[in-house]
C-alpha cells in the first residue's frame, strides 16, 4: 500500500467555542466531501468530540475547514491514535 493512502484513526477533543456554530455540520460537511469516515458529537462538557479516519491529507484537509470556519474558535485539540475500524462507510453526526 502507498503510504500515503494508509488509513488513521483519531480521536479528537476539540475545546473552545465550539457548540451552538455549527461544527459538528462543518465536520460533516468536510469528512464527506474528503471521503473521511467517523463521527461528531457535542459532549456535556461544551467541548466536541469527533472520531476521523482517512489517510493523513484527508484529515488534515478537513480539519483545516473546520479551522477556517468563521463562527468556530479552536482553542486547543486533544488528540490520540486509536484503531482503524475497517467496517465503517460514513461520517455522521451524534
Amino acid at each position: 500500500m502507498d503510504e500515503s493512502q494508509k488509513l488513521y484513526r483519531y480521536e479528537m477533543r476539540f475545546f473552545g467555542q465550539v457548540q451552538g456554530v455549527g461544527f459538528r455540520y462543518t465536520a460533516y460537511n468536510a469528512a464527506c466531501g474528503e471521503g473521511a469516515t467517523g463521527w461528531v458529537k457535542n459532549d456535556w462538557d461544551g467541548t466536541v468530540l469527533m472520531q476521523i479516519q482517512g489517510n493523513l491529507g484527508q484529515i488534515a484537509k478537513v480539519l483545516k475547514k473546520i479551522e477556517d470556519e468563521i463562527f468556530i474558535e479552536i482553542d486547543r485539540i486533544e488528540k490520540k491514535l486509536i484503531p482503524v475500524q475497517d467496517a465503517e462507510k460514513r461520517f455522521s453526526v451524534r
